[in-house]
This record gives C-alpha cells, structure tokens and sequence, in this order.
C-alpha cells in the first residue's frame, strides 16, 4: 500500500468520525482510539523514499486533523468556535465536499520507536 491509498482510504473515515464527534453521535474516546489504530497502520508498512514535500493537500488536511484531536482536549474542540470551525472546515475538505481549509500543516509521523 502506498502512502496516498493509506490516506485515500483513511481520510473520508476520519471525516465520518470528526463529524459525528461534533453532531454528539460519537464519543471523543473512540476518536482516540481511530488515532491510535491509525497510528499503527502508518507504522507497520515502509515508506521509501517519502519525503515531507511530496504530500498532497488531503495528506497534510488528514495529519493536521489528527494532530488536533490528540492535542485538544474534547470540551476544547466542542467550546472553541475557533478551532470548531476548523475541525469542520477540515472534515468538508476530506469528505471533498469543501476546498483545502487554510492553514493546514500536517505531516507526517516520523518513526514511533
């Protein structure tokens, strides 16, 4: 698997999770929990050759949103209608049902170990 098919097929998953955090229909927890998991999907397969510059716009979008849901906390997400703003900006974009919110700056995770 590539690292575009790994975002391509996790991106719209993230998306469906972010939204339903936000409408009260998903715990924060299992937010948590897709993070981790997704995580160690990223690790388990070698990425040659990937450099920082070559990630699409829905890869840097999908990092940053992960990103922002392991440093926030969940009332934080919910309270800030800043950030609120962006998570769903963000979740559009990867649904592509929006354009490429400003200010994404995702990349990807170096090695966990």
């Amino acid at each position: 698997m590539t690292p575009n098919e790994f975002i391509d097929n996790k991106a719209p998953q993230l998306a469906l999770y972010g939204k339903a955090f936000l409408n009260d229909q998903l715990e924060f927890n299992e937010i948590q929990l897709y993070l981790w998991d997704t995580l160690e999907e990223w690790q388990q397969f070698t990425h040659q050759g990937d450099a920082q510059s070559d990630i699409s716009d829905i890869e840097k979008v999908f990092w940053h949103l992960l990103h922002a849901f392991d440093k926030w906390p969940d009332w934080t997400i919910r309270g800030n209608q800043f950030l609120r703003k962006q998570i769903i900006d963000c979740c559009e974009f990867l649904s592509l049902n929006g354009p490429c919110p400003s200010g994404c700056i995702g990349q990807r995770p170096s090695s966990l170990c």
